[in-house]
């Protein structure tokens, strides 16, 4: 088989070898190895603050004994609802330290997105954000949480209740932490939440060997062949760490690489290029929607990002002309790649030693093989180089599974094939290129958005006796949630209503930002609901 014979492997840099190597036991024992190396560097800068490597491990080191000294063991989970920060690095690791799972929770999250992955994961522990605290504590009572630490960045605190404490008061002082066997490809890391078929989010069981694998591949590709990297360099850390990209392939790279990673808990395009401008980083990553933010906005030529070693792009498609359009104002080169949640995430992307095809991804990283396979009653078979087939994945970057899921990781993981449900091809170079998704997935402003979620929340609505969601077209946001409804006879409601209510019960950029009220939806001889009727006719609108 043309796939298994690797042809992307004479792209390699020299100093790239084809598998990857990891060498620490666990998350934490790497975090201890690089504050070895760089103790006193800075590791992070945040709101003008800098924090020393040596700082970093100090921190983690007394929240994992005051969480270990108030009963957190191993395999318990502890849920993280922060924005970036250092804070969350702290929390991470010192869940690591004691060999539990931290559960990643999107702050942009409702009260009831927060009650799903609390009760399904079953945290006990959370390390939120003051000004998102009021949302758990109105969920507390129906879930198992019994512990909430609380990151105040400063102002006025508010008394907290019994129980509950900030982060800066809960840390201890006197370090007393017992030594956690850990095995890293079986112990899970990371619960990683992401879209069901049933529309329910579930957890991404994510490992110590998963994590340490995907971001020392994403290292070497970017980093092993650089000839010039400073000593010192800066890089900015603005893809969200709740999410595994901007924790795995932004966050702990920094930390491998002994980067000052300069830490910015949203994104804001102005502030971007100032720092580009000032502080004169090495490396960015970001998603799509960030580039076409920069792309609108004046000043970017005279920014610097030429000056930058490495500006890679993720998350959801990179449009051509987006890409282009940022490298012709700025000079420099965007390079697009590929990963998903189950993939902790990258499997395939553009290195800096590669040369460039526009629209590709890129080439897999190492330890992986990606194959693009067709679907016969015979069972799966590579399609011909150049043809389109559905994307699978094998490499040590695979999840364990899906937490609590076996039948839906029975569906992904096919004889150790992780099977993504995107449809791509590979050319005659070994370059890959996303043609379509499979899934029904929409992928609004970098976040996975699954239409049956929406679809559960639009049902809550009295009046609503159908619905079926679709991603449509977005130029700033990729795409966007557009909702088609049918009324139930003899009720009334507005398109306007029903957005009002998508907003008050989802995160943001689930909400649709469409509404249609149509007599009829589609259906199929048995009566099931047709969203790809609805999805062919919106493309359709776009040939017109």
């Amino acid at each position: 088989m043309v796939y298994q014979q690797k042809p992307w492997l004479k792209f390699y840099d020299p100093r790239i070898t084809e598998h990857v190597s990891i060498e620490h036991n666990s998350l934490y024992n790497f975090l201890e190895d690089a504050v070895n190396r760089y103790n006193t560097k800075p590791a992070f800068t945040f709101f003008g603050r800098e924090i020393t490597y040596n700082d970093t491990l100090a921190i983690t080191n007394q929240l994992a004994s005051a969480l270990h000294k108030s009963g957190f063991i191993k395999g318990d989970r502890l849920a993280i609802m922060l924005p970036n920060s250092p804070h969350y690095i702290f929390s991470l690791f010192a869940i690591f330290r004691l060999g539990g799972i931290a559960v990643q929770v999107n702050p942009m999250y409702v009260e009831r997105e927060i009650e799903h992955v609390l009760n399904d994961s079953g945290a006990e522990y959370m390390i939120v954000l003051d000004a998102l605290y009021s949302k758990v504590k109105k969920i507390q009572t129906n879930t198992s949480l019994k512990k909430i630490i609380v990151v105040s960045f400063g102002g006025e605190r508010v008394s907290l209740p019994e129980g509950d404490v900030y982060f800066d008061q809960f840390l201890d002082q006197q370090i007393q932490i017992p030594h956690i066997d850990i095995d890293r490809d079986e112990d899970v890391a990371i619960l990683q939440y992401t879209g069901g078929t049933t529309g329910l989010s579930k957890g991404v069981m994510l490992t110590h060997s998963n994590l340490l694998s995907n971001f020392n591949m994403v290292c070497d590709f970017a980093y092993k062949a650089c000839d010039n990297k400073p000593e010192d360099f800066k890089m900015i850390t603005v893809l969200p760490m709740f999410h595994v990209y901007g924790l795995s392939s932004v966050a702990l790279c920094g930390i491998r690489e002994g980067a000052n990673q300069i830490v910015l808990p949203r994104f804001d395009p102005k502030e971007v290029m100032e720092i580009v401008k000032t502080e004169k980083p090495f490396q960015m990553s970001g998603v799509p929607t960030m580039f076409f933010a920069l792309n609108a906005q004046p000043g970017l030529e005279e920014s610097g990002f030429d000056q930058l070693y490495y500006i890679s792009c993720g998350g959801a498609p990179l449009p051509v002309g987006a890409a282009k359009l940022f490298e012709k104002r700025t000079g420099a080169t965007l390079f697009d790649g590929y990963g998903l949640s189950e993939a902790s995430p990258t499997v395939i992307f553009n290195p800096p030693f590669v040369p460039r095809k526009y629209g590709s991804i890129g080439i897999p990283v190492q330890s992986t093989v990606i194959r693009i396979v067709w679907e016969t009653d015979e069972g799966y078979v590579d399609a011909p180089v150049g043809e389109a087939g559905e994307l699978i994945v094998k490499g040590p970057q695979v999840m364990k599974g899906y937490w609590n899921c076996p039948e839906e990781t029975a569906q992904v993981i096919k004889d150790g094939w992780l099977h993504t449900g995107d449809i791509a091809k590979m050319d005659e170079d070994g370059y890959f290129y996303i043609v379509d998704r499979k899934k029904d997935m929409i992928i609004a402003s970098g976040f996975n958005v699954y239409p049956s979620e929406i679809e559960e929340v639009l049902y809550q609505l009295e009046a609503v006796e159908e619905a079926l969601v679709v991603g449509v077209p977005d130029p700033y946001r990729g795409e966007t949630v557009k909702a088609y409804v049918k009324v139930k006879p003899g009720y009334s409601i507005t398109e306007e209503e029903i957005k009002q209510f998508g907003k008050d019960n989802l995160a943001p950029y689930k909400a649709p930002k469409e509404v249609e009220i149509l007599e009829e939806l589609p259906k199929s001889s048995v009566g099931k609901l047709l969203r790809r009727v609805l999805r062919d006719q919106e493309k359709s609108k776009l040939k017109v």
